[in-house]
C-alpha cells in the first residue's frame, strides 16, 4: 500500500505511523507545580539530543480541549522536571501515571513505588527506578497540529544530575541494560522490553568517531 497522509483517509483500521517509528523510549517524567502538586505522566515522544552537554527533548500532545498538559506547565513555571526509567519490573505503575485524573488528585497516591527527591527544584522520583535524569528547563517550541490533540508542546532541557544505581553498573563502568530491562513504546496498546543485545563496531573508525558514539566528550 501507499498513503498521503495529509490527503487521504487513512486505509487500515489503525494508523500504521506511529507503529512505525518504534520502539520509542519512555518519557517518564516527574514534575511539580507551583503550588506544590505532585505529578508524574509517561510520554512516548522522549530523546536525546545530544550528549555534550547532555541535552533531552520530550513532545506533549494537548488535550481534546486544548489544554496543555501539567509536565509541560510545570516544567515552565519552575525550571525542572525529572526523567525515571521505565522498567519491565515498574511497567504496572507507568501504565497507571496515564490515567487521568482531576487537578487536585496527584498520580503518586496511586503507586507502589517509594518516592525520593532530586537535588533541584524538590521533584519527587521514583527509588525504585535505576536511572533518573535531573533535568532544567530550556525552551518550549509550539507546532500547531489539525486539532487541538495533534496540537504539541516540544520541551528542551539540560541534564544537570543522572542518578545510576550501583548495582546496574557493570566491572567494565557499563550500564547492564539486560539486567534493567527497561521497555519501550509501539503502537495502539502495545509495548516491548529490552531483554537482549548485541554489539556492532563501525569498521575503519577511529578515535574521534568511536568517542561519538559511545557518548563520550
Amino acid at each position: 500500500m501507499k498513503w498521503h497522509p495529509n490527503q487521504e483517509k487513512n486505509p487500515l483500521p489503525f494508523s500504521p505511523f506511529k507503529s512505525s517509528t518504534v520502539p520509542r523510549p519512555i518519557g517518564w517524567l516527574s514534575s511539580v507545580s507551583e503550588d506544590g502538586q505532585e505529578n508524574i505522566a509517561p510520554y512516548s515522544q522522549w530523546q536525546n539530543l545530544t550528549f555534550d552537554p547532555p541535552m533531552v527533548m520530550f513532545s506533549a500532545n494537548q488535550y481534546p480541549d486544548g489544554r496543555r498538559k501539567d509536565t509541560v506547565l510545570n516544567a515552565e513555571k519552575t525550571g525542572w522536571f525529572v526523567w525515571n526509567m521505565a522498567t519491565y519490573d515498574l511497567r504496572e505503575d507507568v501504565n497507571k501515571t496515564a490515567m487521568a485524573l482531576a487537578p487536585s488528585e496527584s498520580e503518586w497516591d496511586h503507586l507502589d513505588v517509594t518516592k525520593e527527591y532530586s537535588d533541584n527544584g524538590n521533584i519527587p522520583m521514583v527509588k525504585e527506578s535505576p536511572i533518573k535524569f535531573e533535568c532544567r528547563y530550556l525552551s518550549t517550541h509550539r507546532l500547531p497540529g489539525n486539532s487541538n490533540v495533534g496540537t504539541i508542546d516540544i520541551v528542551f532541557a539540560k541534564v544537570e544530575v543522572i542518578h545510576i544505581d550501583d548495582a546496574v553498573i557493570t566491572e567494565a563502568g557499563k550500564i547492564d541494560i539486560e539486567k534493567i530491562m527497561p521497555i519501550a513504546r509501539l503502537g495502539y496498546f502495545d509495548y516491548t522490553v529490552v531483554r537482549e543485545t548485541f554489539e556492532m563496531r563501525v569498521p575503519g573508525a577511529d578515535g574521534d568517531a568511536q568517542s561519538g558514539l559511545e557518548g563520550s566528550a
